[in-house]
């Protein structure tokens, strides 16, 4: 293993969650009578925190949000429960990465979602404490402050670190922080060509499925 620490994010990358999101958007915009697109959304959001994606459409649209992620959380909760499931191949490569390097999660999302969130497939247990939030830093993706400050929490230099990320903000936020990004595409929310706009960000390689992650990780140098 040439890294010491390996990144993940958690939606898009650990569990299928963001179209179930996208769901919960387009649901809380409407009742603030706000209509937008979900390929809108998936464009200008994938990977930006709640912070920002409410202060980018405030902005947009010349009006506040009351309450919007208060509504939000409790929707996507249900949904969550009725639908979420980790992405196909998860619980293998974290096998087979046991021991190999240190690992840890950093997301965009909330604490209480990523809790949440994790919890539902079975993943909190094995990844806590090592699970850091954008609500924890100053500024979330695509500034680099959110990896940074996971990589000094876990104890290892930034250029000893690889990010795995589904979001172009993501991945510009690896970049930044001066480690490796290797773009992921399996989740369901991925358009054709997303592996193209990750690659363009700095990601290399992008895999597809997490069965290509430890060999994508062997042929990689820090």
């Amino acid at each position: 293993m040439p890294f010491d620490l390996i990144i993940f994010d958690c939606d898009g990358v650990l569990i299928d969650s963001e179209l179930l999101s996208v769901r919960a958007d387009l649901a809380c915009l409407a009742e603030d009578g706000i209509a937008v697109s979900a390929d809108e959304i998936l464009e200008r959001y994938t990977g930006i925190s709640m912070a920002g994606m409410l202060a980018d459409l405030e902005a947009r649209h010349g009006r506040s949000l009351p309450d919007f992620a208060r509504r939000h959380q409790q929707r996507l909760e249900a949904i969550f429960a009725a639908e979420l499931r980790a992405i196909p191949g998860v619980t293998e490569m974290l096998d087979a990465l046991e021991g190999e390097a240190k690992m840890c999660v950093a997301s965009s999302g909330s604490p209480e979602r990523l809790r949440h969130a994790l919890s539902l497939v079975g993943l909190f247990e094995r990844l806590q404490p090592n699970i850091f939030s954008a609500t924890e830093v100053a500024r979330g993706k695509p500034a680099p402050d959110l990896f940074l400050y996971a990589a000094h929490r876990m104890g290892v230099l930034p250029h000893r670190a690889v990010v795995i990320e589904d979001s172009v903000p993501g991945v510009a936020a690896a970049i930044a922080a001066g480690m490796t990004a290797i773009g992921f595409t399996g989740g369901s929310h991925c358009r054709r060509g997303h592996d193209s706009r990750l690659a363009a960000a700095g990601a290399a390689p992008v895999i597809e499925r997490m069965a290509q992650l430890v060999p994508a990780l062997a042929r990689l140098q820090p």
